[in-house]
């Protein structure tokens, strides 16, 4: 009788009633099969782009600049190099920490020198033969930039100091007592 009572139950109880083990197993392969639909949209979307060529990145025309001019930045720290064109577009710069050098080497005439060469290195793909210097800075680097850019080849048209001097603009601080 009991197990007659149970049958009884389980038929008004209906199939979407009863919990059963195949539901989520079913939604579980509904996922897996989207997952791999995915998959396979993917691979052929890579089959795709390998049977089309590809284009190569075109070479990138530098323009010949035969005239420019070289900005050298010389602080008490650092020595920067900069070569432009006439319209102020830059070509190619250097400073003393990209050319490997620490601390308070960066600021040496060596390492002036060794910034030029790097800089008139990078410039050399436009054709840069003469330019106009502008100095600026205190360095003792400056000297040395402008021997080193005509030791490599630029010729040197002019060599402009644009230092900025105050006209007793900012009020200096109060002596040391020592």
């Amino acid at each position: 009788m009991v197990e007659e009572n149970n049958k009884k139950q389980e038929e008004k109880k209906g199939p979407s009633d009863v919990p059963s083990s195949d539901t989520p197993k079913v939604e579980k392969t509904e996922k897996e099969e989207k997952k791999e639909e995915k998959k396979d949209q993917q691979v052929s979307i890579t089959k795709q782009e390998k049977g089309k060529k590809r284009k190569g990145k075109k070479k990138k025309v530098k323009k010949q600049v035969s005239l420019g001019r070289a900005y050298v930045q010389a602080t008490y720290n650092n020595t920067i190099v900069t070569f432009t064109d006439q319209n102020g577009n830059v070509l190619a710069w250097s400073s003393a920490g990209q050319c490997g050098f620490r601390g308070p080497k960066k600021a040496t005439p060596y390492a002036a020198s060794v910034i030029v060469s790097k800089a008139s290195e990078k410039v050399e793909p436009y054709g840069l033969k003469e330019v106009n210097v502008f100095v600026k800075g205190v360095g003792t680097g400056r000297e040395a930039a402008v021997r080193a850019i005509n030791a490599n080849g630029i010729q040197v048209l002019s060599i402009k100091d644009i230092t900025p001097i105050p006209h007793n603009g900012c009020r200096p601080r109060k002596p040391r007592r020592v």
